[in-house]
């Protein structure tokens, strides 16, 4: 007998999201008793979205024209952008500007951290530093039409560092950028290796943050049955990026450094104790570091695109209300999943307004 896969609406997912959480406390108390606001009467509006994405046309024609990946074909009428195994469609409204304003507006987005989709700069070797001059041009463009809407996170050409810095002052000086989009993976490459310290030190110079952000994950062969990449693929890359920064003592050396991570961390926060009790009891790790991996964990921002208000509700119980951060992760995921999921994990109303607008503000200096 053959069986129809059953697909959920936002809502019908939302509700069995919701629900699970509810299960899964034995602490829920209603709304009066604790301070917060129910989700059926909050409305959150004025919204700062941290990570929300535009694939550039002039990079996206590049691509086309070229033979090896990364590069761009046309399959069904529809772009997709190829790097080995990995395949991910370019719909028309992924580099269309008025779209995303929409799904603003549809959502009382106000301003938004507007970055590319990957691939960056550093898959295109010698071409890096020219790349990350378009891909910058293209955001900070958008930006000056829109400079209420939009505030510009760079990307820079990593397998140059010296053009790398060059690139971020431009960017940051002259372009007016407020972040930067540092990929989980350059190329292949970490970016705690000795190599992108450079990159660390003139960004905490700067004083703008860093949104380590995840690329075509190291274990797309292990991952990529049953199209686990992006569910599975990019929560480890995540996971496994900042984890090599704590355990590299970046944070120590570079202690004015603002490093958010996305997607709550991917499972870092669900599992560093193991590692606490790794570097601290059994002694396995580096032997320089001068705090808990947790406690460096907890000094840095993550932001809430998890679908799921029950992990929300850790991620706020655990890094607490100051260094959490709204994102919609927009145009793969709808703003108004994330919103909800926000609202649903019954958190104080002064500390979803922190969430949803007043830590970003602060962060990025608006």
């Amino acid at each position: 007998m053959t069986t129809t896969p059953s697909f959920l609406s936002r809502r019908e997912f939302l509700a069995t999201a919701t629900a699970a959480t509810s299960a899964a406390s034995s602490l829920q108390l209603d709304a009066a008793d604790t301070g917060t606001t129910s989700p059926a009467i909050l409305s959150p509006t004025a919204l700062i979205d941290c990570q929300s994405h535009l694939f550039c046309p002039e990079l996206v024609e590049l691509m086309e024209r070229r033979t090896s990946d990364p590069r761009v074909f046309t399959r069904d009428g529809v772009r997709i952008v190829q790097m080995g195994d990995w395949l991910r469609r370019i719909p028309p409204h992924y580099m269309d500007v008025g779209v995303k304003l929409a799904a603003m507006d549809a959502n009382g987005i106000a301003r938004t951290a507007l970055s590319i989709n990957d691939p960056g700069p550093e898959w295109f070797g010698a071409d890096g530093p020219a790349v990350a001059q378009m891909l910058n041009d293209f955001v900070a463009g958008i930006v000056r039409v829109h400079p209420t809407r939009f505030f510009g996170l760079c990307v820079l050409p990593l397998q140059d560092m010296r053009a790398s810095v060059a690139e971020l002052d431009r960017a940051v000086q002259k372009l007016g950028m407020k972040g930067i989009l540092l990929y989980t993976n350059l190329a292949g490459r970490f970016p705690d290796e000795p190599e992108f310290r450079p990159l660390f030190a003139r960004t905490v110079e700067l004083n703008v943050p860093i949104l380590l952000h995840p690329a075509k994950p190291i274990t797309t062969e292990f991952v990529k049955g049953y199209e686990m990449t992006s569910s599975l693929g990019n929560m480890f890359d995540n996971t496994i990026a900042l984890t090599r920064i704590i355990m590299a003592g970046i944070l120590d050396e570079f202690p004015g450094l603002k490093l958010v991570c996305p997607h709550l961390g991917g499972t870092l926060p669900y599992i560093v104790g193991r590692l606490d009790h790794q570097v601290q009891v059994l002694r396995r790790g580096p032997a320089h570091l001068t705090r808990s991996p947790s406690e460096y964990l907890k000094s840095i921002w993550l932001d809430v695109v998890s679908p799921l208000p029950l992990a929300i509700r850790f991620g706020h119980e655990f890094m607490g209300p100051d260094r959490l951060l709204f994102s919609s992760d927009h145009p793969w995921v709808d703003p108004r999943l994330i919103i909800d999921c926000v609202v649903g994990a019954g958190l104080p109303a002064g500390d979803q307004e922190k969430i949803f607008s007043g830590n970003a503000r602060n962060l990025f200096q608006l």
